[in-house]
This record gives structure tokens, C-alpha cells and sequence, in this order.
């Protein structure tokens, strides 16, 4: 009866969600009768590679700050108005808090106390400035503490800081014998300095004008860019994988196939968005879905959530809308944090730049993290599951362990396909196959691990049986996840190799912190449990 009632939720659900992403195509309201958005379009030369000045202002703030807004007398200040406010009024944004600094040593070399206060002013800095340089180049790059490494990225983020300051200086008059760029941009300070918004506005929409006679492409992918920054696709997504967990969660209370439909509904239409800024990225970039660690983390989530979606079609029990959207969920975080790194589309390294590879050695071995992980999420599911029921074993547990089984099976095939192509790769590159890089490593344990657990999963001796039963399975299938974050993670911050995209500190402590809690959850299963059928999937 309650099911009957609720039925049309899923269609109500969608359509609202589904209003909600159309809604975010809509040009937000101006904040400002300056045209701020008409600047922030326009492309520009960074990072050797066009981009828009949007892209330029909020990479550049999240260096520095960790956010893309700005604090000031509780106004929110946007990363675009910010850099504005940079280029031409200096001794103003010289008083916003941009730096973000919590190390006490690097507070006490300036004399400042530590509070719960963590961003400081370029006025804070100013007077500290030759002393952060010097204690900057004694900073030992191979053995770095904490303090040395704290104190080097101060000193590259005020070096970020001066060099944004001067990015867009001109004589600050307007002169019209100037090339037409610098004349814009001249009379864009003069505007901007004198609130002048009739003049700021104009001189934006004719400098567009001749950047579309001269460099169309440009300013279109510029533009498209803007588009894609703004959206906030991958934001978007997050909220209804959330919404999808919640779903499924409630189901358990009752309403549990309205719920369930509802959940695998939002989970198509979430990765919809997810799709669409992937797929948006790889023509702005013009480059397969893999190029850095930001992107693998997009890719990782997006695969888990195709999976996923598979899966829910196939059981129709939850379980796969559940797995997806928490992994999906969660790479999500990750390539947020991910982002304060820099330029997301940056500019690839010569010895990566091969669209032929990336498009199939990056992407096989992505795809065996995703299905590693999901493997690892469901055994994960099963293992809290038996804690409190201790006698489990009905059908979704036999689904569960078929799950992962299988889902095992196709992560130890793309992980030894990417890993031979991988070879294959390094071989045209370096001239070796096979060198123990760390990163080399990592994949290959990631195999090891995957056949590992099939091969125990083998029937032996005459009843057939599996040399591990089902509890087993699910216990090594979540170290997997310990043995993925380590190759997909854990290697880069070793400091050496090949591979190697420098320590991270905060991501160091949150990669122990994932360990600890897959062993935790694997300690569930050493519970003693009723049920000792050996693990033999069908």
C-alpha cells in the first residue's frame, strides 16, 4: 500500500533534480554593474596554454588560499573581482587575508602568533619577506621537514602573488597609439580604479569584438572553459550521489523498491553531469579523460559509477547504486582538494605526450583502480552487515559475494593489460620495460593482489569448494583498496621515480587514515561467524 503511494517519486525526483542542473546554465544575476563576467571570458596566455582570465583567478586563489572566494569585512569577494582588484588596486588586495598559513614555526619567524586564524595579508608578510627568501633556499629539497616544506611553498605562493600583480600591468593611462591589447587593458584599470562601469563595460565587449577577428578559437574556448568552470558540473554531481546513498539507506526502513527506483534514477541523471564535464574537459584539453592525478580522480569516480549502474540493472537490489554513488562521491572530494594544486588542464610533459597512450594505458589501468574499489566498497557493505548479523547469509549476501567475485575478475584483466601496455610505453620512452620504478610497482601489486584473490577463490579438493569462504573473500578484497590507494596514491609521494608528483602532507595523513579504516573494517570480519561456506561464485 505505502509502495502504491509513493510510486510517481522517482519521476518527481528527477524532475526536480533535473530542473535544479538546468537551472545552473542560467547567467547568474550581476553582483556589480561592471561587466565581471565579460572580463573574467576573455582568454589569456598562462601556463602555456589559452585559457580564460576566470581560470587564471581561480586556480590562482585556490594556491593561495585553498577557496576561490576571498573574505573581507564579511563580503564575499569572487575570484574574478579579486584578480581585478589585484592588477589595478594593489594596495587594496594587498589587505585581503589570501594566504593561507598554519604552521606555527613559519608564523613565529614573522612574529605571529598562532590563533585560530589561518589567512594572513601580503600587508602581514610585507616586512617578513627577505627573511621568508632566505629561510626558503636553506630548505633542504631532499630531506624537507615540515617547517622547510611549509616555508618553500610560502615562498613560491608570494612569488605567485607578485607575478599576478604585474600579469596585466600597462602605462595605466589610456593610450590609443598602444597595441590594441595593452590599450584595453589601460583602459580597463582606468575604469575599474574609477568605478567607472560605463566605460569598463564598452571597452570589454570591443575588445572581445577584435579578439573574435583575430583569434576566434581562442576566445571561443575560452568562453566554453568559463562555461564549464562556472557549472560546476562535478559539484553538482556530488549533491545527487548524495541524495542516491540516502535513498538507499532509507530503503531499509521500508518503501524499499520506490526508494531503490528512485536512487538508480538519480544515480543515471547524476552521471549524466558527470559525463558532461568529463567529456567537456577532454575536447577543451583535446586529450583522452586521463592527464594528471585531478583527472584520474574524475575518471576513477565516473568508471565506479558506470559500473555501478551495470550492476543495479543486473540485481536490482541497491547495492550497486549505493557502491557507485559513495565512490563516486568520494574521488569527487578528492579531485576538489585535488584542484588547489593548480591548472587542472595544465600542460602535458613531453615524454607524456601521447593522446595513443593515455588512451589506453592511463585509462586500463584507471579502470582497474575503479574496479578495484568497488569491489572493496561491496566487500566492505558485506563485512558491516555480518558485525550485526551474524547468521547472514541470505540472497543479497550470495549477490554481494557474486558481485565481487566477477567485478574482481575484470579489474585483474585491465590492470594486467594497462600494466603491459604501461611497459610497452616506458620502453618507447626510456628505453627499458620494466625498471622497479615505485609507480611500476604499485600496478603490479595491484595485479598480483587481484590474481591473488581469484586464485584463491579456486575450487579445490573434491567437494569443489574455494580455498577461502565467502567472509574471507570480502576481508581480501577490502585490503584491495589498501593496495590500490597505495599505486594510485601512496607512490607519487615517495619523492623518487619516474612517476613521482611530490609529497603531499595532507594527503599523506588522509591516505594513512584510509588505510586504517579498510583495517578496521577488515578486523570485522575475524568476528566469529555461523557461516564457513567456502567461496566458490557462480
Amino acid at each position: 500500500m505505502k509502495e502504491n503511494r509513493l510510486k510517481g517519486l522517482p519521476v518527481f525526483l528527477v524532475c526536480v533534480f533535473a530542473a535544479w542542473l538546468l537551472a545552473g546554465l542560467q547567467a547568474p544575476k550581476p553582483s556589480s554593474p561592471m561587466d565581471i563576467t565579460g572580463f573574467a571570458q576573455l582568454p589569456t596566455l598562462s601556463g602555456g596554454r589559452i585559457k580564460p582570465l576566470n581560470t587564471v583567478a581561480r586556480t590562482s586563489l585556490l594556491l593561495l588560499r585553498g577557496k576561490q572566494t576571498v573574505r573581507w569585512h564579511d563580503h564575499a569577494i569572487s575570484a574574478d573581482e579579486w584578480l581585478l582588484d589585484m592588477v589595478y588596486k594593489p594596495e587594496l588586495a594587498d589587505a585581503y587575508p589570501v594566504f593561507e598559513i598554519d604552521n606555527p614555526d613559519v608564523l613565529g619567524l614573522m612574529g605571529i602568533q598562532q590563533t585560530a586564524n589561518r589567512y594572513y595579508a601580503f600587508n602581514d608578510l610585507r616586512p617578513h619577506l627577505p627573511e621568508i627568501e632566505s629561510q626558503a633556499k636553506q630548505a633542504e629539497p631532499e630531506q624537507p621537514s615540515r617547517y622547510a616544506t611549509a616555508i618553500s611553498n610560502l615562498q613560491e605562493r608570494v612569488a605567485l602573488y607578485q607575478k599576478l600583480q604585474a600579469m596585466l600591468q600597462t602605462a595605466g593611462k589610456d593610450n590609443a597609439s598602444a597595441p590594441p591589447p595593452v590599450a584595453a587593458f589601460a583602459v580597463l584599470g582606468n575604469a575599474w580604479r574609477a568605478s567607472d562601469a560605463a566605460t569598463f563595460n564598452i571597452t570589454v565587449i570591443d575588445y572581445r569584438n577584435w579578439l573574435d577577428m583575430v583569434i576566434p578559437d581562442a576566445v571561443e574556448h575560452a568562453r566554453w572553459e568559463f562555461l564549464l568552470n562556472t557549472y560546476e558540473s562535478f559539484y553538482k554531481s556530488m549533491v545527487i550521489y548524495v541524495v542516491v546513498i540516502l535513498l538507499v539507506f532509507f530503503s531499509l526502513l521500508g518503501w524499499s523498491r520506490t526508494l531503490v527506483r528512485s536512487a538508480f534514477y538519480l544515480l543515471v541523471l547524476a552521471f549524466s553531469v558527470h559525463t558532461l564535464g568529463l567529456a567537456a574537459r577532454m575536447v577543451l584539453q583535446g586529450r583522452p579523460p586521463v592527464t594528471n592525478l585531478y583527472s584520474s580522480a574524475i575518471f576513477v569516480g565516473w568508471a565506479t559509477v558506470l559500473f555501478g549502474i551495470a550492476l543495479e540493472r543486473f540485481y536490482k537490489n541497491g547495492l550497486g547504486s549505493m557502491a557507485a554513488s559513495a565512490i563516486g562521491f568520494v574521488t569527487l572530494i578528492i579531485a576538489h582538494h585535488l584542484s588547489a594544486q593548480g591548472d587542472t588542464m595544465e600542460m602535458m610533459q613531453a615524454v607524456l605526450d601521447s593522446n595513443f597512450w593515455l588512451a589506453t594505458h592511463v585509462v586500463c589501468i584507471t579502470i582497474g583502480y575503479s574496479s578495484t574499489f568497488l569491489a572493496g566498497f561491496l566487500a566492505a557493505v558485506f563485512l558491516i552487515r555480518r558485525a550485526f548479523d551474524k547468521g547472514w547469509s541470505g540472497p543479497i549476501a550470495s549477490d554481494l559475494e557474486r558481485m565481487v567475485y566477477w567485478i574482481v575478475c575484470f579489474s585483474a584483466f585491465f590492470s594486467f593489460l594497462g600494466t603491459i601496455l604501461g611497459g610497452i610505453w616506458a620502453d618507447q620512452s626510456w628505453g627499458r620495460f620494466w625498471g622497479w620504478d615505485p609507480k611500476e610497482n604499485g600496478a603490479l601489486l595491484v595485479v598480483l593482489w587481484n590474481v591473488f584473490i581469484l586464485h584463491a577463490c579456486l575450487p579445490a579438493g573434491r567437494r569443489g569448494e574455494g580455498i577461502v569462504n565467502r567472509t574471507q573473500l570480502m576481508i581480501m578484497a577490502v585490503f584491495g583498496n589498501i593496495v590500490t590507494a597505495f599505486s594510485w596514491f601512496g607512490v607519487n609521494m615517495l619523492g623518487i621515480g619516474l612517476h613521482s608528483y611530490g609529497f603531499m602532507e595532507k594527503a599523506f595523513v588522509w591516505l594513512i587514515i584510509f588505510a586504517a579504516s579498510q583495517l578496521a573494517l577488515m578486523a570485522l570480519g575475524f568476528i566469529p561467524d555461523d557461516t564457513t561456506r567456502h567461496s566458490t561464485p557462480k
